[in-house]
């Protein structure tokens, strides 16, 4: 293959935002995920990321913009998660089964009613061949405001992630820490919507953070290689699915996995080694 054909997604105005669309949102979802591992919340994201369907169809019926409804809709499913888990003997992750679980099929109830010019698809699994300049500047501003906050406030999350009952001993807010958290973690999902979907953007959101983990020793260590993965596997899998005439996310997320798998493979190696 010439080196012209190798170059050749780049010459495309639509693979270029696909790529730019990548970037983006690669690093704060990257960050986010060495969190949620850290505190366990995988499932959070899976629930966060189906929620917001109801607040995208209702932004559409009532005008709203779609970002405004599904910020709103994210953050209702992790405030009631929360209140229902600390009201009641039901566990967290039931909790958030039956929340978000209850939400999607709202949201898809109301599509089928509403019958949006969003095709669902798009909604669900993404559309990054066809982002639109106005997709990548919000896209852009949300992942800024994402990763300055966490940058500024890493080393509180990481104690409040490891241990919340000294991080309230040492004065830290711990309750502004748990919903600034959750606020960033719908933001993002609201950033990869176009790029990933909601089905996709959790593997976005928990394999980067799960690599890093497997790789690194030290929280910092951690969420530099948790960003350099993703931003790789995004790019490559969006480039290589150019030339396999397959869709990007499913790509990218498949890469993640085939990182995932030799990453846990080469941590087992060196635990049998030492």
């Amino acid at each position: 293959m010439s080196l012209g054909e190798l170059l050749l997604p780049l010459q495309f105005p639509f693979m270029q935002n696909a790529f730019l669309i990548c970037m983006i949102v690669a690093v704060p979802t990257a960050l986010l995920s060495c969190f949620l591992v850290l505190k366990g919340w995988a499932l959070m994201g899976d629930a966060v990321s189906h929620a917001v369907l109801p607040g995208i169809v209702i932004a559409y019926v009532t005008g709203l913009p779609l970002i405004l409804g599904a910020f709103a809709a994210g953050m209702t499913c992790a405030v009631a998660t929360g209140y229902l888990t600390e009201t009641s003997r039901i566990k967290e992750d039931t909790v958030m089964g039956v929340v978000f679980s209850g939400m999607f099929g709202l949201g898809l109830v109301l599509y089928v009613w509403a019958k949006p010019e969003a095709h669902l698809d798009h909604i669900l699994f993404g559309n990054m061949l066809g982002v639109s300049t106005a997709d990548l500047v919000s896209a852009g501003a949300i992942s800024a405001v994402i990763t300055l906050g966490l940058l500024a406030v890493w080393r509180d999350l990481l104690l409040h992630a490891f241990d919340p009952a000294q991080a309230r001993a040492l004065g830290l807010p711990v309750t502004a820490l748990h919903y600034g958290l959750l606020a960033a973690l719908s933001l993002a999902i609201v950033a990869t919507l176009t790029a990933a979907g909601l089905i996709l953007a959790i593997a976005l959101l928990i394999t980067p953070g799960a690599i890093a983990f497997l790789m690194t020793r030290r929280f910092a260590a951690m969420l530099g290689v948790a960003v350099a993965v993703n931003v790789t596997a995004m790019l490559a899998g969006t480039y290589l699915s150019f030339f396999l005439d397959s869709a990007p996310a499913p790509t990218i997320v498949l890469i993640l996995s085939g990182v995932f798998v030799c990453a846990f493979l080469i941590r087992q190696r060196r635990v049998r080694a030492a």
